[in-house]
Parts: structure tokens; C-alpha cells; sequence
């Protein structure tokens, strides 16, 4: 997922406990186009799929939430050599050198050790990846993958989008983050399950 822009200064100003609220996930038509820069509570969404052939307006509540905060070193993902990494993914070099790496397009590695860049925001390209200097210590938000129960049929899916739901209105609910699926997604009459990078859902760098 994707934060939007205002999400972490939103958490800092206490208007999201991840934790105790209750999060969501809706989903929305191709009608409906993200800005991280403006869109900030659940009054700036529109396209939400309609209630019927398996959703229901609202979505569906996140469980299983979790906070997990580690040092670079001891980061569960080390670049390897001639491997396929998603847009997204974050290594650490095999032999830790105390900062982490954010692929910045999907690609493969190349087949030797890259340079790694040990200023924060540098890069560095890696045969067919670039990756991201992106700090010393990663907090890692996470949840169960979104599941909407069979039958699910519903069509035109574009957008899943991650929204707090406790505060009051939807004017001041808070947006956290969105999945962009590129293409309109459709049922096909089981489960529907959006599956979350194994990564975590969201990612907070310090650097």
C-alpha cells in the first residue's frame, strides 16, 4: 500500500490509533483517483462499489493488526543476486551495513554485488532495479489480508483503499493508504482476497 500524504502528521496528532480503531478496507471504481497530496479523511473518496454480488458499502474491518519496529541488520530480507523483487520491496545488503534498501520499480537484480549508497535518499542501480537508500530502522503496520467472503461476483474493482473508521464522521476519519491494481479487478464467484505483500502492509523508515 501507498500512504496518503497527511496519514503519519494525522497518527501524531492522535486522530489514528492503529492499534484500537477500527480500520477498513473499501473499494472503489477506476472513477475514483487518488491524490496523496489532498485527499486526507473518508469525505474525499467517491466510486465505492455499491452493496451487492458480495460487498457490502463500508467494507470490510482489519484484524490481526500489528506494529513491528527493527534495525537494519536485523532485517528478515536480504538482497540476493539474479531475483525478482516487486516495486516496494525492501532488503538489506547480505552482509548488513546498518541501512536498508527500497526497490523503486519492479525488476530483477543484477548478478553481482551492487555499490550500496550509504547516504539516506541516494540510489543505486542493480541490473534491471533501482533500490533507495531509505534509513536505518523500519516499523512495518500490518493486518490480516482483506477477505470478502463467497459468493463474490462484484466487477470494476480499480482501488483498495485503507481508512480509520472510529472518529465521528467521514469528515473526520482518517485515510492511511491505497493499493492502485492497475487494471479492474472482478470476482469470480468464491472468496475474494486481496493479498498483502509478506512485507507488511505499510512501512515507516527513520533514517
Amino acid at each position: 500500500m501507498q500512504w496518503y500524504g497527511q496519514a503519519l502528521a494525522k497518527a501524531l496528532n492522535k486522530e489514528i490509533d492503529f492499534d484500537t480503531d477500527v480500520l477498513v478496507v473499501t473499494l472503489h471504481t477506476a472513477t475514483y483517483v487518488p491524490n496523496r497530496a489532498t485527499h486526507v479523511y473518508v469525505s474525499d473518496l467517491a466510486a465505492e462499489l455499491a452493496t451487492g454480488l458480495g460487498y457490502t458499502v463500508g467494507g470490510a474491518v482489519m484484524t490481526g493488526k500489528t506494529i513491528v519496529t527493527t534495525a537494519a541488520n536485523s532485517w528478515g530480507t536480504s538482497r540476493a543476486n539474479s531475483t525478482t523483487y516487486a516495486l516496494g520491496d525492501v532488503v538489506r545488503p547480505a552482509a548488513g551495513n546498518g541501512f536498508l534498501y527500497r526497490a523503486t520499480n519492479a525488476g530483477t537484480s543484477g548478478a553481482t554485488i551492487p555499490v550500496y549508497p550509504t547516504v539516506v535518499g541516494q540510489t543505486v542501480v542493480d541490473g534491471g532495479i533501482t533500490w533507495e537508500n531509505v534509513g536505518t530502522v523500519i516499523t512495518v503496520l500490518d493486518f490480516n489480508d482483506p477477505l470478502w467472503a463467497a459468493p463474490v461476483s462484484f466487477t470494476g474493482m480499480r482501488y483498495a483503499v485503507l481508512s480509520d473508521r472510529t472518529p465521528g464522521t467521514a469528515a473526520t476519519q482518517p485515510l492511511l493508504g491505497y493499493t492502485d491494481f492497475t487494471t479492474d479487478q472482478s470476482g469470480a464467484g468464491g472468496e475474494f482476497k486481496i493479498v498483502l505483500s509478506a512485507q507488511g502492509a505499510l512501512h515507516i523508515f527513520t533514517p
